[in-house]
Parts: C-alpha cells; sequence; structure tokens
C-alpha cells in the first residue's frame, strides 16, 4: 500500500511526513536527514540572522539533491533579509509562522516557491487561502513553542470543511497513530518537531534532548499567555519565574525580556534549567534518540497497519 496524498505530489516527496522549522534546532543537517528519508526538511529561521541561515542553506544542499524549506519567522527582526535570502538562494518552499505572511506571497511566487503558513484558526486559514498559497500547517496547541487555543483534533476537521488547499497536521504527533488520525481528520500530512529533535541526527544539545526524553504526560506547559504570544514549553526554572511574574500582572515587555534569547540557551548551549526547553506534549511519548530514517520508516509503517487493519475491520474480515 502506498502512502500517497496531494502532499507528496505536491512538495515531490515520497512521505507525506514534514519536520518542523524549529530555531536553533531544525538545521541543515536535520533537515538534510528528513529530505533524504523521503519526508520534507525544514530549516528553521527564528530570530537568526541572514548569514546564519545561508550557511544553513547552502549545507543541505550539499548534503541532499531533495526537496527542502525554510521556515520564516515572521517577528522576527531579520524577517526581510530571510525574505530576500530564500529568494536568491532558490529555496523552493517556505513555511511562515507567527502571523500572516500576506505581503510576501507575490514575491514568493513570483519566484515560483510553494507557500505554506502555519495557522491556529479556521479564520486566517480562509484569508490566506485568497492569497493563492500552496497549503496549510493546521498547528494545535499541543505544540511545542509559539501556540494557539485550539487542539489539533478541532482544527483540522473544521479546516477540511472549509478549505480546498491541502492541509498538514501538526502539535500532539510523534508516531503512525497520530498520522493515521490526522488522516482521518481531514489533513493530508503532518509535521513533526518534538519527535525529530530527538533524532541522532538533530544538532540540538544533549541536555536538551536529555529533557525531552525525561519528560512526564503534564510538563510540557504554556506561559507568556499575558503577553500575547504564548509558548509551549517544558517545566523548569525559567518558566516557574515566568508564570509567577504573570501571575503578578507585570507588564509584558518585562515577561518577554525575560525570555529573550533563552530557546538558543537551551538548544545550542543546553542550558535546560534556565533556558526555554520549547517542546510538545508528546515529549512524554518519546523514550529514544533514533535516526531520522527509523523514525519516518516506522510512522509510515505504522499507519499503513492501522489503515489496513480499519479497512478489515469495516469489510468484517
Amino acid at each position: 500500500m502506498l502512502l500517497e496524498t496531494r502532499i507528496n505530489r505536491l512538495f515531490e516527496i515520497k512521505y507525506p511526513i514534514l519536520q518542523g522549522g524549529m530555531a536553533w534546532a531544525a538545521t541543515g543537517e536535520l533537515a538534510a536527514a528528513v529530505s533524504s528519508s523521503g519526508g520534507l526538511g525544514i530549516i528553521g529561521a527564528g530570530n537568526a540572522p541572514q548569514d546564519v541561515i545561508r550557511e544553513e542553506i547552502r549545507k543541505i544542499k550539499q548534503k541532499t539533491d531533495k526537496n527542502f524549506a525554510v521556515n520564516i519567522m515572521l517577528l522576527s527582526p531579520f524577517v526581510d533579509d530571510i525574505v530576500k535570502l530564500v529568494i536568491e538562494e532558490k529555496v523552493p518552499i517556505v513555511t511562515t509562522g507567527a502571523g500572516n505572511p500576506g505581503k510576501y506571497i507575490d514575491r514568493f511566487k513570483e519566484n515560483g516557491m510553494k507557500v505554506v503558513p502555519v495557522v491556529s484558526s479556521v479564520i486566517l486559514a480562509k484569508r490566506l487561502q485568497r492569497l493563492d498559497i500552496d497549503a496549510v500547517i493546521a498547528e494545535g496547541n499541543e505544540a511545542g513553542g509559539h501556540v494557539g487555543e485550539l487542539t489539533t483534533m478541532t482544527l483540522i476537521p473544521q479546516l477540511a470543511d472549509q478549505l480546498d488547499i491541502p492541509i498538514i497536521a501538526a502539535g500532539g504527533i510523534a508516531d503512525g497513530r497520530g498520522l493515521a488520525a490526522a488522516l482521518n481528520l481531514g489533513a493530508e500530512g503532518i509535521q513533526m518537531g518534538t519527535r525529530f529533535v530527538c533524532s541522532t541526527e538533530c544538532t540540538a544539545h544533549p541536555n536538551y534532548k536529555k529533557a525531552i526524553l525525561n519528560a512526564k504526560d503534564r510538563d510540557a506547559v504554556v506561559t507568556g499567555r499575558t503577553t500575547g504570544h504564548p509558548v509551549r514549553n517544558l517545566k523548569n526554572r525559567l518558566s516557574r519565574e515566568i508564570d509567577k511574574l504573570e501571575q503578578k500582572g507585570v507588564k509584558k515587555e518585562i515577561i518577554e525580556e525575560k525570555g529573550s534569547g533563552k530557546l538558543r540557551e537551551a538548544v545550542v548551549e543546553g542550558n535546560i534549567d534556565n533556558g526555554s526547553v520549547m517542546a510538545g506534549q508528546i515529549s512524554g511519548m518519546i523514550d529514544q534518540i533514533i535516526p531520522v530514517d527509523k523514525i519516518i520508516k516506522n510512522i509510515v509503517s505504522k499507519t499503513i497497519e492501522i489503515i489496513d487493519n480499519n479497512c478489515a475491520y469495516i469489510k468484517g474480515e
């Protein structure tokens, strides 16, 4: 049985599996491994300057000839530089997060690029569909990093009822059961972040990976709701300090300053006590670090097994 949807054809990939564009963790090494294994690897631009991301793009081009993408964080102070960079480097696919990419879409399209925004609501997805985007990544609040309010299970079917373009489910997915569920809800592919962090090829600090491996089901909490930019991360000293500041009602600028630069501190430097250990609620499901190729093959085989079993059950076999 082939696991093929419009996502495979749109991105010219073997499996409808995308790797999340996680700042500092989604490097050229990880993205190349995912693309080479049949998925779509994504370099996370985050708040990094242009020269850093140029190096990651050139790194993946050296490691694979497969399609890849760059995720552009629209709140980045370097966003215009990154937009210019992906056009110059002829990046085939762009995903965007933390906002509406409307003002950049024409430029991307004029350069033959596919555009896939991350959305967390139906209203934004419908507005973007009118701008000739190619698909959406629908991210539920189970995901790590910046999150919205709706869960993946409620967001996907509502989008499926309203959109004509393909939907990629993100948030709360780590294995074949998650992919099978997403397909049944109306998505045509998945995006995973946290699961790929705990891969052999991810260059995130070992402490960061260990924190995810040690996480339990309730350890991924949301902080920063009062700032308007809530973030899901693992409980630690930093998350508790931010929570106390929010309870005291301090200004959002103080809270934002408290979290500034803390993701890099955790991912690159390994400070998992005072850094921001962004990770999703599926952290409690992850108990080993394995190669990307094995992660993808396990997901695909389990998904096909579930679909085959469901078909047999319906037929009464």
